[in-house]
């Protein structure tokens, strides 16, 4: 966004698209607003009270009747000067007030999504982490990530990284001064201010915050579930009991799911994207050989795959044979899907439960027996734990952006583990780890991200 679209006067409907009870108008600019409100409203208006009246077109008639509340700058969302108006909620009055507005400031145009957020971002109003907590309490599909969301708007991770940024400063004011002082001395500074030992208690710090937002992201981003396994080991049964509804058809038919099929539900607060597969098998059915494909296509992109076995079939010679050469592939899949990989034997009403391996899941898709456990032990394998008090809601970017910021910082102290510590080294990998830090909250932010950021926002916010 160019240094001119920032200045000039920005408005748009705040309220979703169709018709509603009330709906918003919202306006925001570097300029005061006093001639707008006295043309549209007719009367001028105490800041931050709600006034009630008409709103008037250009001929002087009543668009609508409501609320006009204005905010001065600086104390407004922006930061800028904003009124916002609160008519009835029908898409041809709240259009009708929008052109009016835009009618009546010189330069105006309509907002672009997120800019309201962007300029309360670029005027102090919030940091980077809240704006983006902004769009996450929006988006929020679960009760716990609406919650943690709030704590993140409210400053939760922002103050995190800023009290790690702080004891960053810190360290690089004393490293960088000591590269002033001569050679011969600087591993006996180094010794006396224990610099090793403050990396040591930073880095400790910064890996409980990475454990937390990982925490938090896993509440954000929900889990990619697949459901896989041969033809009629019970997927879609599970499918249909995980949703409770019935999603997916059932029958004793081998290849009756075809396609991939998906459900939202959420364990503990945390939003699960499950997906039903086609059965993994070799097949002369093109229909279904698609299916499978596309089965494969799915794992590949899931945070966890839910191997399932039948209970009953564990003595079928023929179903040993494709049950091993299914682990085989997902074993070797990409090289990566064995810590993800999750085994469970479904079944468990037709065959004694004993049949399962030692320590392994079995369950009932038909009575829902050992379901619990299952989706306790799907959390558990991807890291997350009890919400802890006070978690905050955060992005992949923020786990990237610490996850570099630690080792950055573990490079540092092993440059400092040196018996002939060669501390520009370490001012280099302290300036790097600040830099990480500071993408978080917005202190070190290109213009691209921003834009990739606000861009994803709602219009009107």
């Amino acid at each position: 966004m160019s240094l001119a679209q920032r200045s000039s006067p920005i408005a748009a409907i705040a309220t979703a698209p169709g018709r509603g009870a009330v709906g918003i108008v919202r306006v925001s600019s570097p300029q005061p607003l006093e001639a707008l409100i006295e043309s549209l409203t007719g009367a001028a208006l105490k800041p931050r009270h709600a006034h009630y009246g008409p709103f008037l077109a250009a001929d002087g008639s009543p668009i609508d009747h409501g609320l006009a509340l204005h905010f001065p700058a600086p104390h407004s969302y922006t930061g800028e000067h904003v009124l916002e108006l609160q008519a009835h909620g029908g898409p041809v009055v709240l259009q009708l007030l929008l052109a009016r507005c835009l009618d009546l400031l010189p330069g105006a145009r309509p907002a672009e999504p997120g800019e309201f957020t962007q300029r309360a971002f670029l005027n102090g109003k919030l940091d980077l982490a809240q704006a983006e907590a902004v769009a996450d309490l929006i988006d929020a599909s679960t009760e716990s990530a609406a919650r943690s969301a709030a704590r993140a708007l409210d400053g939760a991770l922002s103050r995190e990284v800023t009290q790690l940024g702080d004891a960053l400063v810190q360290l690089r004011l004393f490293v960088e001064a000591t590269l002033d002082f001569p050679e011969e001395e600087d591993v006996e500074f180094v010794q006396q201010a224990d610099v090793q030992g403050q990396l040591a208690a930073l880095l400790q710090r910064l890996e409980q915050v990475l454990q937390r937002t990982r925490q938090g992201a896993l509440l954000r981003e929900g889990l990619k579930v697949v459901l896989a396994g041969q033809p009629n080991v019970g997927k879609s049964a599970l499918l249909n009991a995980l949703a409770g509804a019935e999603l997916a058809i059932v029958t004793p038919i081998a290849g009756t799911t075809r396609d991939t099929l998906g459900s939202h539900i959420q364990i503990d607060g945390v939003p699960l994207h499950i997906s039903d597969t086609a059965g993994l098998r070799d097949t002369e059915d093109l229909v279904e050989k698609i299916g499978v494909q596309r089965s494969w296509a799915a794992i590949a992109e899931a945070d966890v795959v839910l191997f399932l076995h039948d209970l009953t079939r564990l003595d079928d010679p023929d179903y040993q044979r494709e049950d091993a050469a299914i682990r085989a592939r997902l074993a070797a899949h990409d090289g990566q899907l064995e810590r993800h990989l999750l085994h469970a034997y479904n079944k468990a009403d037709a065959a004694a439960p004993e049949l399962a391996p030692a320590g392994a899941l079995a369950f009932s898709a038909q009575t829902g027996a050992g379901l619990q456990a299952l989706r306790q032990t799907l959390l558990q394998r991807v890291g997350w734990q009890a919400v802890p008090e006070g978690l905050f809601i955060a992005r992949e970017r923020h786990v990237r952006a610490l996850a570099a910021t630690a080792a950055h910082l573990r490079e540092a102290l092993a440059q400092v583990s040196l018996p002939a510590p060669p501390l520009d080294l370490v001012a280099e990998e302290l300036r790097l780890a600040h830099e990480q830090l500071g993408s978080i909250t917005g202190r070190m932010s290109a213009d691209e991200l921003l834009g990739e950021i606000f861009g994803r926002f709602c219009i009107g916010k």
